[in-house]
């Protein structure tokens, strides 16, 4: 299966189709959320590689896009609201992360809202890796594998790739050895990232169902900024995520009932806030230390 594999990417990954397709791999990311504490968690991501990029991201929210498309759109004929958060498994990380081929590249996208519309903000990541590779090889499921070492963000990364996936792409921002990396994870086991399948996928879409019906209609489109100025915005929207909205929140617009319940927005929005402040607290360990130490210190 292996082989088969790999002779589809060397002569078909790149064919042009009437319908985009893209390769999926699952990468099982095991990590620590809080930095003080020896509790570990999961979570499938996944990288979707088309013929000209790739996409990092939970693979959460895009596991249950057919299934939230349907309780939309029944919403929708029926006129009855209904609370999709209690319906939906939050993900993990909220980060899309994009490498722009041939060059590689990275571009880190988040989604806040400014107002009632949401939109993506990002910023360019030019970091160029500086890969230390070993000779020491081991097999990673089905995959021969070799070792390469990095410092990046902070840490200490150790890497296996494998030359049988012909890639020179991975997980997060992590890019530059010569073949798809398979597992990397700092030495400190904070953050560790295995490759578990594949498979390919017919009519790609990048953007999920909520992500293309939502207000304002930008999809998958992004504002780019420089990083200090994303990183300010976006730790003031994890700090009071309807900030921009409230000022349009009138006393009237929050008394009114949701359509066909007893649920008013008023309590939506409070619900909804609540979810995201719970959602962005959850983690305190970042991926990358040194931006987050380097901020502190200003």
């Amino acid at each position: 299966m292996k082989k088969f594999f790999t002779l589809f990417l060397l002569t078909a990954f790149f064919a042009i189709n009437a319908q985009e397709t893209a390769n999926r791999f699952f990468y099982e990311l095991t990590f620590k959320p809080k930095k003080d504490s020896a509790k570990l968690d999961k979570v499938m991501m996944i990288l979707d590689i088309t013929k000209d990029k790739s996409i990092f991201r939970d693979y959460t929210m895009v596991a249950q896009d057919s299934t939230l498309k349907i309780q939309v759109e029944n919403m929708q004929k029926s006129g009855v609201f209904k609370d999709l958060s209690k319906m939906v498994t939050m993900p993990k990380f909220s980060e899309k992360i994009y490498k722009f081929y041939p060059d590689i590249k990275v571009q880190y996208v988040e989604r806040i809202s400014s107002g009632f519309t949401p939109m993506n903000i990002g910023y360019n990541d030019d970091t160029k890796f500086d890969w230390k590779i070993l000779n020491e090889k081991e097999k990673i499921g089905t995959y021969n594998t070799q070792k390469a070492t990095t410092e990046f963000g902070g840490r200490k990364w150790t890497a296996w790739f494998s030359s049988e996936i012909p890639l020179q792409d991975g997980p997060y921002k992590f890019h530059g050895l010569p073949g798809l990396i398979v597992k990397i994870e700092d030495d400190g086991k904070n953050y560790s990232w295995e490759l578990k399948g594949n498979k390919k996928v017919n009519n790609f879409s990048e953007t999920t169902y909520l992500e293309s019906v939502s207000p304002g209609g930008n999809g998958g489109k992004v504002q780019e900024i420089g990083r200090d100025k994303f990183e300010k915005t976006f730790n003031d929207f994890k700090k009071d995520p309807f900030a921009s909205a409230r000022p349009l929140l009138k006393p009237e617009m929050m008394s009114q009932k949701m359509p066909g319940s007893e649920t008013t927005i008023g309590d939506m929005i409070k619900q909804q806030e609540k979810m995201l402040k719970d959602f962005f607290s959850a983690n305190d360990n970042p991926i990358e230390i040194d931006t987050v130490s380097t901020k502190t210190k200003k």
